[in-house]
């Protein structure tokens, strides 16, 4: 039989009879007798076991009123690309077996991330790109496959960038607005790990804010040291003012460092690598404070907004934050430090991502400047400078 005469399969085919005659508010047995034709055979076709032909299709589209093609159309058919999967996955349940997750091309390879790893609230507002299938029991580095759910433009022009900065989200709302509809994912995570993901092609972009005390400069000394070519740019996306988040009031009167040691006083941490957790383990060093003498410092969160969230809901006294985090969670702000955070970006990747470039752009436009110093405790002067990584 040639392949122009074969039987088409089902699943080619969009069924919504089930919902139109449920909407009719008739059972399978009424709609057969009004289409001339048997339950049984209605019971299959909503079952998908069983292609309608032209005649019947007709007659259950003249019974419920309407046309064949509102009951039967040509399903979409869905791309299925194979990456690397990047994260944690759900535990093993019998009732979950696709995960939601963003696609990126990074460099030559397909990188697969599931959406929950974006957080609590981003996790439901952020569309999936697909949906991996078989993947429990896989874990981080394996190759799943991914049957897309986006068009393949749209996902070989996302923007994956890791680091801790949230207005990183409002670079991609800018962006979106002028060149292109190019969709930024911010995956937050410390300075240090960003890093590591950047070298490992897991995202485009690191976002880092290390500063280093001896040299009074912020992230370059780490990065002569952790990247050994001089084929990155480092890009500077803002200087912002770190220091102790408190809650209103400052009621435990925490003003320095040794404060922090005080019995009295709770603290929540960063993690290991992040810009926060150095620095308080840079003063407290200093100050020569063994961390046994700080309650809370093993609790750890994983970002400033949790930081200001732990203390606004009583969990803790103090931790080491941004401005902007205090702000939006109406707690006390004491500075300690300015501190540059720049995003570092494999020159390859400029050359080679279609929409990469544009991120850079839109970072140095009036408009997004404007938005970022309303935030509170951004300075945009020094945005868009490039810095050297290897002196002449």
């Amino acid at each position: 039989m040639g392949q122009a005469n074969k039987a088409e399969l089902v699943e080619h085919f969009q069924n919504h009879l089930k919902d139109i005659r449920a909407a009719k508010g008739l059972s399978q047995g009424e709609l057969a007798g009004k289409a001339g034709i048997t339950r049984q055979a209605i019971s299959a076709i909503e079952s998908h076991l069983y292609l309608p032909t032209t005649a019947v299709a007709l007659r259950l589209a003249a019974a419920l009123g309407g046309r064949v093609e509102d009951l039967f159309s040509l399903a979409e058919a869905q791309e299925v690309i194979e990456g690397k999967l990047i994260g944690h996955l759900p535990q093993r349940d019998a009732k979950i077996s696709t995960v939601r997750v963003k696609v990126a091309r990074v460099g030559a390879r397909m990188v697969v991330r599931p959406v929950m790893e974006l957080g609590e609230v981003l996790a439901y507002s952020v569309p999936a790109d697909g949906y991996a299938t078989d993947v429990q029991g896989q874990e981080s580095g394996a190759r799943v496959r991914v049957m897309l759910s986006r068009d393949r433009q749209a996902i070989e022009e996302e923007i994956f960038v890791a680091g801790c900065d949230p207005a990183i989200f409002l670079a991609g709302a800018h962006l979106r607005q002028g060149k292109d509809q190019t969709s930024i994912v911010g995956w937050t995570m410390g300075s240090m790990a960003a890093l590591r993901a950047l070298q490992q092609g897991e995202v485009h972009v690191a976002g880092l804010h290390l500063f280093d005390p001896t040299t009074g400069e912020s992230n370059l000394p780490f990065l002569r040291r952790a990247l050994k070519s001089s084929s990155y740019d480092v890009v500077t996306f803002a200087t912002w003012e770190e220091g102790f988040l408190v809650r209103r009031g400052n009621p435990k009167s925490i003003r320095t460092i040794a404060d922090v040691a005080d019995p009295l006083v709770t603290l929540v941490n960063r993690e290991e690598g992040a810009g926060a957790r150095l620095m308080l383990d840079q003063r407290l060093h200093t100050a020569g404070i063994d961390v046994a003498h700080v309650h809370g410092y093993a609790h750890m969160v994983s970002s400033h907004f949790e930081v200001a969230r732990a203390i606004a809901n009583h969990q803790a006294d103090v931790g080491i934050g941004i401005r902007s985090a205090a702000q939006l969670f109406g707690l006390d702000f004491v500075p300690l430090q300015v501190a540059r955070y720049d995003l570092v970006v494999p020159k390859a990747y400029l050359k080679s991502h279609p929409t990469l470039a544009h991120l850079f752009d839109t970072i140095v436009s009036r408009a997004f400047r404007t938005e970022i110093d309303a935030l509170g405790g951004y300075d945009t002067r020094e945005t868009g400078t490039v810095h050297k990584l290897r002196q002449a």
